[in-house]
């Protein structure tokens, strides 16, 4: 499948190991994960570089054309609750998934959308095994 990994980029990246966890899992077991930089220790670099409006067009395509969206939701980011939101629209199955203990947008823990999902963990390794079964579900 095409999974769009998304995550926080300029809110914080105190749970990148978390994002790389994810995304390598996704890559192991096939999946094409095109945004799959987002979880490098290194993005902050690359992202640097890009105006805005070229990011704009890229990650709508890439939403557009994925089959799914994966975001991990603990720490905040308005352009990750965008690309939700686009997903969602499109009708593409989402799956949010947060750490425990960390204040999440009633926005998100209140979405009842019928493509929409909700999973809570608390190491990175029950992380992949809820995008594992989120995708498995699809």
């Amino acid at each position: 499948m095409n999974i769009y990994f998304s995550c926080s980029i300029t809110g914080g990246r105190d749970d990148q190991h978390i994002y790389e966890a994810i995304v390598n899992a996704l890559l192991a077991d096939g999946h094409q994960v095109p945004t799959s930089i987002l979880a490098s220790k290194d993005v902050m670099t690359y992202e640097t570089v890009i105006d805005p409006a070229d990011v704009y067009k890229r990650d709508t395509a890439w939403v557009e054309g994925c089959d799914a969206v994966v975001a991990e939701v603990s720490t905040p980011s308005h352009g990750v609750g965008y690309e939700i939101a686009l997903a969602l629209c499109q009708g593409k199955p989402v799956l949010c998934c947060y750490q425990r203990g960390k204040r999440v947008s009633k926005m998100i823990l209140g979405n009842d959308h019928p493509k929409f999902r909700l999973a809570v963990y608390e190491r990175s390794e029950e992380a992949v095994a809820c995008v594992r079964d989120f995708l498995q579900a699809i």
